[in-house]
């Protein structure tokens, strides 16, 4: 499959793509800009959040929560901003997350300079607490569970790996194991998964999104006309349109790619789930 040019090069590094049905629809960040996009028909939306905005999900109660430069921020629904900062080491900056079937928000983080195991994944509680849930990451990054909520699935994209955990509703992630070892060339980035349970990868520098079972074989491969491919989500009223981001990070300043930046769609045959808000 070829996946098609929705829009222009409206982003230097696009990620996070998420579908919220009660905040204007397909949603995604131009992360270090720390601005979000919502696609509102033929117009781009953006709003400045911080001066990183890695992540975002709905609430329960109406607003959104976001993974910031140093950690976590809460809107609430009149767009009033809490800010929840974890660090102050300006190497590090959240990258990626998602949400539990509990209801917990995870995010996690990664240094600017790829300093290995410098990161950690963290999660955000309906009550506030923020545990770290895994530490000496280097790039955390996809996250998303399966149907049941029994299983999760996480990149660290240094590791060049897609792990999978047990989920349990109290510890969380537990019981970790690589499903796929995606080789030298394979740099897995955001993921998602659909409602059979197949886990959908962005593959960085790799101009492709990888379909895998749950047993970790490869299923379908999405092909992209610009390499730096990294993030996926499903969307639209029926959850067919598979929604995938892009970015010119690291590019040179002479490269003349002007698909980079661009977001991309296609109709894979699958549907996706609807998307787990926070609790709190």
């Amino acid at each position: 499959m070829r996946a098609e040019r929705l829009t222009d090069r409206v982003a230097y590094h696009g990620e996070g793509p998420v579908w919220l049905p009660d905040h204007g629809g397909l949603t995604w960040v131009d992360m270090l800009d720390g601005d979000v996009l919502t696609l509102r028909g033929d117009r781009i939306d953006r709003r400045h959040v911080d001066s990183v905005v890695a992540c975002v999900r709905p609430r329960t109660n109406g607003g959104l929560v976001y993974g910031i430069e140093r950690g976590f921020a809460l809107e609430d629904a009149d767009g009033a901003l809490r800010r929840i900062e974890l660090w102050q080491d300006a190497n590090l900056r959240m990258n990626e997350g998602a949400v539990d079937p509990e209801g917990h928000f995870y995010c996690g983080s990664m240094p600017y300079d790829r300093t290995p195991g410098a990161a950690s994944l963290y999660r955000l509680a309906p009550d506030g607490t923020v545990t770290t849930v895994l530490p000496e990451v280097t790039i955390s990054n996809g996250l998303d569970h399966s149907p049941d909520g029994r299983l999760a699935y996480y990149n660290d994209t240094h590791e060049q790996r897609i792990d999978v955990f047990d989920h349990a509703p109290e510890a969380g992630l537990v019981n970790r194991r690589t499903l796929v070892d995606t080789g030298p060339d394979g740099r897995p980035d955001g993921l998602t998964v659909d409602a059979e349970g197949n886990i959908w990868t962005a593959m960085h520098r790799g101009s492709a999104v990888h379909c895998y079972s749950p047993e970790g074989t490869l299923e379908q491969v999405v092909e992209l006309p610009t390499p730096l491919v990294t993030a996926c989500t499903f969307g639209g009223d029926d959850l067919a349109t598979l929604f995938i981001t892009t970015s010119r990070e690291g590019m040179a300043e002479d490269d003349d790619d002007q698909l980079a930046g661009s977001l991309f769609t296609v109709q894979p045959g699958v549907r996706g789930l609807p998307v787990r808000a926070f609790a709190g």
